[in-house]
């Protein structure tokens, strides 16, 4: 009988509170199931009201968000080597980046809310695109009070 392939969970991340909260949900439940936990980072050049900000000479945008997620991935798992990460950041609208990775994905884990968006609101625009468009199950972790 021929051995089934591991669960594969994404988990969003962008550096916010609800991100990380989501990233340590998805890690427990990585090892809990023996799933494989890949952690995503969306990122765009930032614009101001659509026209693209001036950008300074040697600006590496990609390298900045491998490191940011990075820095987030390895604050959490603290130096511990029993549990691998993978790690993915990618140009790219999120909410969008994160509907097509979930094709290749059994679950999607996010943040209620990131960083941008409007404080009080139950989900951010992101998890509620993906909760309505993802190809595999959603879950969205609550921020605490």
């Amino acid at each position: 009988m021929a051995q089934q392939a591991p669960e594969r969970v994404l988990v969003g991340v962008d550096g916010s509170a609800t991100s990380v909260r989501a990233l340590r949900w998805a890690v427990l439940y990585a090892e809990r199931t023996g799933a494989r936990l890949d952690a995503v980072h969306a990122w765009q050049i930032p614009t101001t009201y659509g026209t693209p900000v001036e950008i300074l000479p040697g600006e590496n945008f990609a390298a900045t968000a491998q490191r940011a997620l990075n820095e987030t991935v390895d604050k959490e798992l603290e130096g511990r080597d029993d549990l691998e990460v993978g790690r993915i950041a990618e140009m790219g609208y999120p909410p969008k980046l994160l509907v097509e990775l979930s094709k290749s994905a059994d679950l999607l884990v996010l943040g209620s809310r990131g960083r941008g968006g409007f404080r009080g609101t139950l989900l951010g625009s992101v998890s509620l695109h993906c909760v309505t468009h993802a190809a595999c199950p959603v879950v969205v972790v609550r921020e605490t009070d």
